[in-house]
């Protein structure tokens, strides 16, 4: 705590609004309640947990031992769209007496409940810092509307799956402040299949139950279509009596609809039933031996698609309530749930099955993350969060002058032997280039290039260009991005090692691409040739101030000369085994080859290919670029398709 400059411990309110909840919060409140030399917790508990129609769920979390600082009774009985809003009311009125009583340096608020939204609504406008766990998930009806509004008042975040880091930080989170860490429920979940199970199953189901012979069923209400929810939990008990195995029902939460599911439970006389045990709430321990142990679990809960899968038991997913949840192979959904007959047919595709275990939502070790993350908060950082929104271009009103010029890039070309700089038109049209030779070292290539670009930027105003931004050329595009690396270097594809003895190479390597294959390479081959009066073959001729180049190495190769016609075989062959390197690396669609050589190392490349990779990347198609000045428009293309991209 010291090292953030915390000076004392850490006031963590910890708020529990139902049965569900408590299961995830659980182990970080035992956790905190670990160290006290860090923590001070103080457990507040409200909703459903303090009524006797759902079980009086409170009494468990003081079976565990928590003290219970504040009991909040907050739920407007009536079970439909108008209690809820006058639930959270309800809610919000009682919670600031609390709040000031306690002055929590943070609040824990998991989830997507309306009480939640409560907790997160109070602490936020108390400037109360918001720990948010399981944010950044995706499902169906009001919860998820829910859940993204807390992340939006929340100060920090604690999510359970890869994808959902990705919504928080697509939702503009700050990065620093999520967590990876997985459910917290797993750390209970991964301990607890070896415990003594058989008598937790024949004290809810009966002395004659088996293992993998029983249901575990759990349907809420759906509220943004209550109607039919209501219908579909009915289909399900009709399923269930036909399919005559044995089943505990388990009561839905309080949300609206809830009532009327529970007269079609009675109605159906499921509580008399010889086959059904139903019943209002079973303790998280419990329930996790039960559902671990069953034939299958059917309904629409959360609990089903998460937590069940680390067991591998069969899961009958219905209805739309946990659309876009992440499910292992052990879910089969049943979205549009309108028949008996569906139903049915499901059950008797899972029941008995056993699916492999899948974490998706956790490794076990979620609490130890989340009590780290804890101790790194600092509590002298501002309270007002920050939102990382993504760039967007300023408004610049219409001009005529702006009307009239016409969208342009600077590309830029680093190439072995020539520097070139070119103003390139929103139509892909060179408007003027610039060429020099590349200097021997870094620090006059860096000079060139400023100058070079500061002459073409002064030259765009007098052709009526307006420069966009500067592109290089030379990197790789995945999904319509230029990929940058850690340092900004990456795509150094000539410097790939081809040789461990091969040619010096102008970077101080040996063996790389370029050094068997870029125009210097092959100049400094035909110097040598030269030297040696080894490079003129009948039908050449060279004037005696003439610079020895590439092209008079590829003319003499054309000519018969076998010397050069090896050293570009062999600078083909290197270019080659690159190829072939980037193709077990990036598994591209197409390779292109520009330049002035490339016609020349097409063959090779292609021979290489067909002898050293792999049979999955054999069939690339190898084309030769037939573009003018491939690089500077590739270059330049990037600078326009990102600047003139539509943001929304």
């Amino acid at each position: 705590m010291e090292k953030n400059g915390n000076n004392h411990k850490l006031r963590v309110c910890v708020a529990t609004c139902n049965r569900a909840d408590y299961s995830k919060l659980a182990p970080i409140m035992f956790g905190i309640k670990a160290e006290p030399q860090f923590f001070e917790l103080d457990v507040v508990v409200l909703g459903s947990h303090l009524i006797d129609d759902y079980g009086n769920t409170y009494r468990m979390i003081e079976q565990d031992d928590f003290d219970i600082h504040t009991r909040l009774h907050t739920i407007v009985r009536g079970e439909d769209e108008a209690a809820m809003v006058e639930s959270v009311g309800l809610a919000l009125v009682k919670l600031p007496d609390v709040l000031n009583r306690l002055k929590p340096d943070i609040m824990i608020v998991h989830g997507d409940r309306f009480d939640a939204l409560a907790l997160a609504t109070s602490a936020a406008l108390m400037n109360i810092r918001i720990l948010h766990i399981e944010g950044g998930e995706v499902s169906g009806t009001i919860d998820d509307s829910i859940r993204h509004a807390i992340t939006k008042l929340a100060h920090y975040h604690v999510c359970c799956t890869r994808s959902a880091e990705q919504h928080l930080i697509a939702m503009c989170e700050d990065h620093d402040r999520i967590l990876l860490a997985g459910c917290p429920s797993y750390d209970k979940l991964l301990s607890a299949k070896n415990k003594d199970y058989m008598s937790i199953i024949r004290m809810w189901l009966g002395e004659d139950v088996k293992t993998r012979d029983y249901i575990v069923a759990l349907q809420h209400p759906v509220t943004t279509d209550i109607k039919h929810s209501i219908k579909m939990f009915e289909l399900t008990l009709d399923a269930l009596i036909s399919f005559n195995k044995r089943t505990l029902v388990l009561f839905p939460n309080v949300d609206a609809g809830s009532k009327e599911m529970v007269r079609v439970m009675r109605k159906k006389g499921i509580e008399h039933h010889p086959n059904f045990r139903a019943v209002k709430h079973v303790p998280f321990d419990q329930f996790i031996q039960l559902v671990a142990h069953a034939g299958c679990m059917i309904g629409n809960s959360s609990c089903g698609v998460r937590e069940v899968g680390a067991f591998g038991t069969p899961v009958i997913n219905l209805g739309t309530r946990q659309t876009g949840r992440e499910t292992g192979e052990n879910v089969l959904h049943v979205r549009d749930a309108d028949t008996q007959d569906k139903i049915l047919h499901a059950l008797q595709l899972q029941f008995g099955k056993q699916y492999p275990c899948s974490k998706i939502y956790g490794d076990g070790n979620a609490v130890p993350r989340i009590l780290k993350f804890l101790k790194s908060i600092d509590l002298k950082e501002p309270l007002q969060k920050k939102f990382c929104f993504p760039p967007v271009k300023d408004n610049i009103s219409q001009d005529i002058d702006h009307i009239l010029e016409t969208q342009s890039a600077l590309a830029v070309d680093l190439g072995g032997t020539n520097l070139r700089v070119a103003i390139v038109s929103m139509k892909g049209e060179i408007v003027k280039k610039y060429t020099q030779l590349n200097p021997k070292t870094y620090e006059d290539r860096l000079e060139l290039i400023l100058k070079m670009c500061v002459e073409a930027a002064s030259e765009a105003v007098n052709v009526n260009c307006r420069i966009l931004g500067v592109g290089i050329g030379g990197g790789i595009i995945h999904q319509h991005e230029l990929i940058h690396g850690s340092s900004f270097c990456a795509a150094e594809l000539g410097h790939i090692v081809v040789s461990l003895d091969g040619p010096e190479c102008l970077c101080g390597s040996q063996g790389c691409i370029e050094a068997y294959a870029s125009g210097i390479a092959l100049q400094r081959e035909a110097k040598k040739l030269h030297d040696e009066d080894l490079l003129l073959v009948e039908g050449m001729s060279m004037k005696k101030e003439e610079v020895v180049s590439a092209a008079h190495l590829i003319q003499a190769a054309k000519l018969g000369n076998t010397k050069a016609d090896s050293i570009l075989r062999t600078a083909g062959t290197a270019l080659g085994l690159g190829v072939v390197n980037i193709l077990h690396t990036m598994n591209p669609s197409l390779v292109i080859l520009s330049g002035v050589l490339a016609s020349h190392y097409v063959n090779a490349v292609k021979d290489v290919i067909n002898r050293q990779a792999l049979s999955s990347v054999k069939t690339v198609n190898v084309v030769v670029s037939n573009l003018a000045d491939p690089a500077l428009l590739g270059a330049a293309s990037l600078v326009l398709d990102y600047t003139t991209r539509r943001i929304y």
